[in-house]
């Protein structure tokens, strides 16, 4: 079968380089096994891709499935591609077959391939080198015979470098890469498609099917289309359905266009810090970052005050005072009126320095009065203020400090502390 059979059998329309090579390679990889990776944007028809490949292949009359593993929540994924057991989890009533047992002899096709946890993108490797695999809740080994293809809107090798898609897995999916163009870069098909998707819905909604003229052409060419295909089909039925005039002008056509203005999430360019355009794709990752940030300012400001811990100097002086013969008392106040115990502009609770002295231009030493700082000593201060708060009694002790009364045995025994 020829490139233009199957573009008329599934519905593709447009001749750019870049889907012509797409759909060659498809058809070329079809009468294998081996397992594809398709990547594309969201709605340029990766499915399409799949199927193609599928109906081209010696198992075309048996089972195919789409799975968009991106929808299955993460506790029951592995019971729906693997099967499970009676029993083997709450809710699990029944035996029940995985994808991978029902479809064997046929294809499965993996959508959004990068949301897989990480434990079953083990399994998911086990599956594709061996052909094994096991039911949740099992000990049984069994074997299927599926061919895999895999599909991705996301940056897999950039995932793998950051520990979110197994390195393995990736290069095994990967055997023959397929990349879909998206519709930014097809713009000569552009019209092609809006024509084939008015018609369509003309014919489906009883109506005249709509036309652009010259200037709607150039704006619908020019548009950036971030839904690609599914959104311009989205677009031409809005048109079809709602547009009382069927010949269309520029400025009817962009009260059916998204503003290309509208705020976007922030994105770091590939060349800003070695970070990538991708890793910001959506608001889970962003987040991800944020917290990333916070937690790097956190750890600044815990190196900064462990610093001053090990520098006093690095403090403002704290109230100091002086003996001097000439006052009423002996002593004279040479600072504000801070009281030892206050803070300083820095919110660091500082000691009182005292120097000692015949007169205030002599000071032979001083003595800084510092609080111990050991983690051992503060435990165990805790643990006894602790049991003398609750006359002995390790239980309600143990409550109190937030362990376990073995804990606070085991510590009592280390600290050598006696029961109060």
């Amino acid at each position: 079968m020829d490139q233009q059979a199957i573009k008329n059998r599934f519905g593709i329309i447009g001749n750019t380089p870049a889907l012509n090579y797409a759909l060659n390679v498809a058809m070329q990889v079809a009468n294998t096994d081996l397992s594809v990776l398709i990547n594309g944007e969201s709605g340029v028809g990766k499915e399409v891709f799949s199927q193609i490949i599928h109906s081209l292949s010696a198992r075309k009359h048996n089972p195919f499935i789409a799975v968009n593993c991106g929808a299955i929540p993460e506790g029951t994924i592995d019971s729906e591609l693997f099967g499970h057991e009676k029993g083997s989890f709450t809710g699990a009533v029944d035996s029940r077959k995985g994808y991978f047992e029902t479809v064997n002899g046929g294809t499965i096709f993996l959508d959004e391939i990068g949301e897989l946890p990480l434990g079953t993108q083990a399994r998911l490797l086990r599956v594709l080198e061996t052909g094994e695999y096991i039911r949740v809740g099992s000990s049984k080994v069994q074997k299927t015979d599926v061919r895999v293809i895999a599909a991705t809107n996301k940056e897999l090798l950039e995932f793998t470098a950051n520990g979110r898609f197994r390195e393995d897995l990736y290069y095994r999916l990967n055997t023959v890469p397929i990349r879909v163009p998206a519709l930014r870069d097809r713009k000569e098909d552009i019209i092609l498609l809006f024509r084939k998707f008015a018609h369509d819905f003309a014919d489906k909604y009883k109506t005249t099917s709509v036309q652009l003229n010259d200037e709607a052409r150039n704006v619908l060419v020019n548009y950036t289309w971030p839904g690609n295909v599914r959104e311009l089909k989205n677009i031409a039925e809005q048109i079809s359905v709602l547009s009382t005039d069927k010949n269309i002008n520029a400025d009817q056509l962009r009260t059916f266009l998204p503003d290309q203005n509208y705020n976007r999430m922030p994105v770091l360019a590939a060349g800003s810090g070695g970070v990538s355009q991708t890793e910001f794709a959506n608001e889970r990752e962003i987040l991800y970052k944020l917290f990333f940030d916070m937690k790097k300012d956190v750890n600044e400001l815990k190196k900064m005050f462990f610093d001053i811990l090990q520098n006093p100097s690095m403090v403002p002086h704290a109230p100091v005072f002086s003996s001097d013969n000439n006052s009423n008392n002996g002593m004279k106040e040479l600072n504000t009126n801070i009281g030892s115990n206050s803070n300083n502009s820095n919110g660091f609770s500082t000691s009182p320095v005292i120097l000692k002295g015949n007169n205030e231009h002599e000071i032979h030493h001083h003595e800084e009065v510092e609080e111990s700082l050991s983690i051992i000593d503060k435990e165990k201060e805790l643990i006894i203020k602790a049991l003398k708060k609750h006359r002995g009694k390790r239980r309600d002790a143990s409550l109190d400090l937030g362990i376990s009364e073995r804990t606070l045995y085991r510590k009592l025994k280390e600290y050598d502390i006696e029961d109060l």
